[in-house]
């Protein structure tokens, strides 16, 4: 142990000496003393939201395990699970083979036994490949068993568009698993949502579908002390106003929410204030919220990455107009998405086969009639 503080100790000193010409190397020696050191900070990253969760909820629940490709000694493909493996070991940081059926059946069969997997797909456009373990023998399991068989199995891993990375990984799942009961839908924006989130999801006894986004794994968001507690939970289904309005409501979830904040910034300096709603949740959506939103601005327009045939877009939009949330419009439901075709690889159409905060803006415009 002397020997260790030691070493510590001369790494701290010739860090901090040469700190001017590599500032970025103190913070990486902190890391590797701990997977949780970001629990001293201010500012936390979505990535290490995520990784804190995990963390946090294996310490607490000796049931909770995670299996994926390369999540224990690569430390995870997008490193999420930095640190994990040396800290628990074979037995609950497991490496799979590339074989997206095996490893989500096992993981399956393993939550109908009584423990609580984390299933990581190292993208969620791999999931197509185990699509049958997660609807026929996840989701349906407790109603096909009248209530006897929970299946507490969280699905998660990127979704969605990266950059650069073509048709067949750029898919949004966020509709295709909403669609179907028996499971839960998680699709967080912020490290608070990642963090919180991801905590109700390992606790819950359903199965949780747990969309994140590759492009916001490294982005820093200011967190309170509250979402550094271990005791930190985001409920299910609950909503975020993320910024307050009173013009035009804009809804999205994942990195939408980060569309949505940029477009309401440059909206309001021609003196449109708007509101923003993180879904947070896809299934349950909290419906409620909006119409909230709604009674107060009369206008909304919803945001999504994914593609507009059947959408989420379509659903708050159809929920809307079945319901007495109609009367409140002041003009129809638009909707701003993703263009209705396979992403193309090249930069400048991939930019431009995706929303952009100047479609959002446009939108906007266009149903206030503002120049």
């Amino acid at each position: 142990m002397n020997s260790l503080l030691i070493l510590q100790k001369r790494i701290f000193l010739t860090t901090t000496s040469s700190s001017s010409s590599s500032p970025s190397l103190i913070k990486n020696v902190a890391r590797s003393f701990s997977a949780s050191a970001t629990a001293l900070q201010k500012q936390l990253t979505v990535r290490d939201a995520l990784n804190s969760a995990i963390d946090e909820e294996m310490e607490r629940d000796g049931r909770v395990f995670i299996l994926g490709e390369e999540v224990a000694q690569y430390d995870g493909a997008y490193k999420i699970s930095r640190g994990l493996w040396k800290k628990y070991g074979d037995k609950r940081v497991i490496d799979t083979p590339i074989t997206e059926m095996g490893f989500a059946g096992i993981a399956v069969g393993a939550a109908m036994a009584g423990l609580r997997p984390i299933c990581e797909f190292m993208t969620f456009n791999f999931s197509m490949q185990a699509i049958d373990q997660v609807i026929n023998s996840a989701a349906k399991t407790l109603y096909m068993s009248a209530g006897e068989v929970n299946v507490p199995i969280v699905f998660r891993g990127p979704n969605g568009a990266a950059s650069g990375v073509g048709a067949q990984h750029s898919q949004c799942f966020g509709a295709w698993y909403s669609h179907c009961p028996g499971l839960k839908v998680v699709s967080p924006y912020s490290a608070e949502d990642a963090k919180g989130l991801l905590k109700a999801s390992i606790r819950d006894p359903d199965p949780v579908v747990f969309l994140e986004n590759e492009l916001l794994y490294g982005l820093p968001f200011d967190v309170s002390e509250d979402v550094l507690s271990k005791d930190f939970v985001v409920p299910i289904g609950k909503a975020k106003i993320e910024k307050p309005g009173s013009h035009v409501t804009l809804v999205s979830h994942s990195k939408g929410v980060q569309l949505c904040l940029e477009a309401a910034k440059e909206l309001s300096g021609s003196g449109i204030d708007c509101e923003v709603i993180n879904l947070r949740s896809l299934r349950p959506l909290d419906i409620e919220t909006v119409v909230n939103s709604l009674a107060k601005t009369h206008h909304i327009v919803c945001v999504e990455q994914g593609w507009p045939m059947c959408g989420i877009s379509a659903e708050i939009s159809a929920q809307i107009s079945e319901s007495n949330a109609f009367f409140l419009l002041d003009a129809p439901v638009m909707r701003v998405t993703g263009a209705d075709l396979p992403m193309a690889y090249a930069k400048s159409l991939e930019a431009a086969s995706l929303p952009q905060p100047q479609d959002i803006t446009r939108t906007v415009k266009t149903m206030l009639n503002v120049k």
